[in-house]
């Protein structure tokens, strides 16, 4: 009990606990300014970031096997979500020829205009964050990118994109290279959500 990371006396003489404790709150607000906007349009959080992930990637990702991993819930979870959506005439179901079962996840023109309404719900983070010198932002991101790939090799985030577990990333005398790019990345080229990533093989 002593030494939780939620007792305030151990973040004390716990730098580590301190940024668990910091990395809560955060994500508190996340879900506070996601909550707020799903109850000003009768949408449930889960639905808007479903809408939001359609939007911007692949169809190859949209479908409820990949969003369950994504979200980290259930596919019944995800099923329930895209019925509600489907009702709602925000969804566009393409259902695959070779399995009338297995469909992707489109959207249709009311679901585009969800989109643009509800994709700017975490801009006050954003507005915090550009009163931050470059410096700190740069820093910050480079420990962000690091600690999303170790949670990842560790199991607890399923699903991640970034350039460290891409299979074009390689480390070149003390530099990051993307050989897909064929260049060097800087600490702020390195992608949390890369569109060609492909996952490295583990041996």
């Amino acid at each position: 009990m002593d030494k939780s990371i939620f007792n305030p006396d151990h973040q004390e003489t716990d730098v580590s606990s301190k940024i668990v404790a910091g990395l809560e709150r955060i994500s508190e607000a996340f879900k506070v300014l996601l909550w707020d906007k799903a109850k000003l349009l009768g949408l449930s959080p889960i639905q808007i970031q479903i809408l939001i992930f359609i939007a911007y990637h692949k169809t190859e990702f949209c479908n409820v096997s990949h969003l369950a991993k994504e979200f980290n819930i259930t596919k019944p979870t995800i099923s329930d979500a895209i019925r509600v959506l489907d009702k709602k005439g925000f969804i566009t179901k393409n259902y695959s020829s070779s399995d009338s079962r297995s469909y992707s996840i489109g959207l249709s023109t009311e679901g585009k205009k969800m989109v643009e309404e509800t994709s700017d719900f975490a801009n006050p983070l954003k507005t915090e964050l550009t009163t931050l010198h470059q410096t700190d932002l740069e820093a910050l991101f480079g420990t962000l990118s690091k600690l999303i790939y170790k949670l990842n090799r560790s199991g607890i985030l399923t699903v991640q994109r970034t350039c460290y577990g891409c299979k074009f990333y390689s480390r070149k005398t003390d530099q990051d290279y993307c050989n897909l790019l064929d260049k060097e990345l800087l600490n702020t080229d390195i992608r949390l959500d890369c569109p060609e990533f492909e996952e490295r093989p583990t041996h």
